[in-house]
């Protein structure tokens, strides 16, 4: 038994699948994460024609197997919880899709995010509170686990009635986004199947031991990403809830969207954080003390490949990132 090390295929979009996974395959990736719907667009599974047939599916599974590979996670990462009527309702129905779809395959892991709705019943825009020092902010909240409770117990019984697990990923502009948040979730709503993709970018910014997270959680962590981050010279003056964004222009090329007629913005000049190929952030040692503490977990866990590095092309982050990777587990 192993760690699964693979890659999720979102930084190769404008490859085909199997140019995708030949491009895995060179850097000794044996996992792989496809995306399903959500925020950005699905190019390398397509959804509607696998639902409907058995014949496309085996066709499609035939593809990584034919390379040694073994497709271990759907991603559909989104906000089902929105409350604008273009973006909530299709991402969580997207999530449903993806679900059954994962049943369908045999793929046991669905990755996603937890949601966030909007401050009150009749709120337009979804609202994220982090620091409810007022008591108006703990009303909110109230609202919003409501809400969030309610729609993950669906999503349960979903993946139960598939033989799934959804992963969740704890990301910020969610109501979960900490190991904490993600237990709140798991034991207000008697969740079975529901628990979390252990991304680590995303707690390392938040100042977090990420090892300590794995070892909290324990059983809980399905599925892990291979992400890293670093604190960069800006988060002297602007902390790490950083608001200093920009707007993509509406004519720029390569935009990334988020939901309908809403995209993602472009980054601080002078960040508080960003990501970094694995490795940049963080030693190999550490990402050694990682993948310990996931196989503790589940000897057998996928662990995929996260490129969001801007420094580096999409084959170069993710060669550093294998070979980063690669070097951990040879250390186990």
């Amino acid at each position: 038994m192993a760690l699964k090390l693979g890659a999720y295929t979102a930084c190769l979009h404008d490859r085909t699948l199997t140019e995708a996974l030949d491009i895995l395959k060179e850097n000794g990736l044996t996992s792989v994460e496809v995306n399903t719907g959500g925020f950005i667009p699905a190019p390398h599974c397509p959804v509607d024609l696998l639902l409907s047939s058995a014949t496309a599916r085996e066709e499609y599974l035939a593809t990584f197997a034919g390379r040694g590979m073994e497709l271990t996670g759907l991603n559909c990462n989104g906000n089902p919880l929105n409350p604008l009527p273009g973006v909530g309702p299709k991402h969580a129905d997207d999530l449903r899709r993806s679900i059954t779809l994962a049943g369908l395959l045999g793929v046991k892991h669905v990755v996603t995010m937890s949601g966030t709705p909007g401050s009150d019943p009749d709120a337009k825009y979804p609202s994220w509170v982090v620091n409810p020092w007022d008591g108006v902010y703990m009303d909110v909240l109230d609202y919003q686990w409501g809400v969030a409770v309610e729609f993950w117990k669906e999503i349960d019984a979903l993946a139960r009635e598939n033989d799934v697990r959804v992963a969740i990923e704890m990301h910020p502009h969610n109501v979960v986004f900490s190991p904490v948040t993600l237990k709140r979730l798991v034991d207000e709503g008697g969740l079975t199947n529901v628990g979390a993709e252990m991304d680590p970018s995303h707690l390392m910014w938040q100042g977090m031991d990420v090892v300590a997270c794995v070892k909290w959680l324990g059983p809980l962590v399905f599925h892990a990403a291979a992400k890293d981050a670093t604190l960069c010279p800006g988060a002297d003056i602007r902390g790490v809830l950083d608001t200093s964004f920009a707007r993509v222009p509406s004519d720029a090329p390569g935009k990334v969207p988020t939901g309908y007629g809403f995209w993602c913005n472009s980054w601080p000049e002078n960040p508080a954080w960003k990501f970094v190929a694995v490795g940049e952030g963080h030693d190999v040692a550490y990402w050694t003390e990682f993948l310990r503490a996931l196989a503790d977990v589940d000897p057998d866990m996928a662990v995929n490949i996260e490129h969001e590095d801007a420094a580096y092309s999409q084959t170069e982050g993710l060669a550093l990132a294998a070979k980063s990777l690669h070097g951990a587990a040879a250390a186990l």
